[in-house]
């Protein structure tokens, strides 16, 4: 992808106009919430396979995500697209670069695990952000990527629903978003990846809105957590493909 891309600079942009409050509805402001939830499901998948590894967050954000994993991994770097979401990461002490995951700036085999949660589903050249992910995991590491999946409620729900707002000006619909339906994903990856297992996020709930109801958003989590390893993952909003790098490149 080139970084002078109109889409790359669109998403650029985008995310630094999010960047403001991005913060606002997650971890540690709403630790009972909707994005609590989805950060736990993923934190916890990553934890499997970091503890102790040269880990990369490929589309680190705020570093929220980031700064949870530092704390079991050897090493935990992180890129993004936009200086506003960097800015903040750095404020929270991480190291991370200003990058698009189409073009990972590390020498080939750097990290044991290399991962990306809504990070894909805004990049057209897919199969190029794949083979950069895996170019920079090392033989036998491990690729973790998230999917928008069309066969979920969320896909359901964004298919019905107008698009979300990130500010009074501009809606999610300003930036590239792709699905990719789970028997996709394994013609996406490069040849040096082989698909391992699948983790689902966002099975059973229907809304973020859901989050806020006491008593319910304690069964949904119990619900959610009960199914994100089960066959159940091929209806999740968010599927997330466990890949092992087997081979060079």
């Amino acid at each position: 992808m080139n970084e002078s891309s109109p889409h790359v600079e669109t998403t650029r942009a985008y995310y630094d106009e999010f960047s403001a409050q991005y913060d606002a509805e997650r971890r540690p402001n709403r630790p009972s919430g909707y994005h609590a939830l989805i950060d736990d499901l993923e934190v916890e998948l990553i934890q499997r396979y970091s503890t102790g590894a040269d880990v990369l967050e490929c589309g680190v954000g705020t570093g929220l995500l980031l700064e949870r994993v530092a704390r079991f991994a050897r090493s935990a770097k992180g890129i993004d697209l936009s200086p506003g979401m960097l800015d903040k990461a750095r404020a929270r002490g991480l190291d991370v670069h200003e990058a698009s995951v189409a073009a990972i700036p590390f020498e080939d085999a750097s990290f044991d695990v290399t991962y990306a949660f809504k990070v894909l589903a805004h990049v057209p050249e897919i199969g190029r952000a794949l083979a950069e992910m895996a170019r920079v995991t090392r033989v036998g590491g491990t690729v973790i990527a998230e999917f928008y999946n069309p066969l979920s409620l969320r896909g359901l729900v964004k298919r019905l629903a107008p698009p979300g707002r990130i500010s009074s000006a501009t809606r999610e619909s300003a930036v590239y978003t792709r699905f990719d339906a789970p028997w996709v994903v394994p013609r996406l990856l490069p040849p040096s990846l082989t698909f391992e297992r699948a983790r689902g996020v966002r099975i059973v709930t229907p809304a973020a809105a859901i989050m806020r109801v006491p008593g319910v958003r304690g069964v949904v989590r119990v619900i959610e957590r009960r199914l994100a390893d089960t066959a159940a993952a091929m209806l999740a909003g968010f599927y997330v493909a466990v890949l092992r790098k087997t081979g060079v490149g």
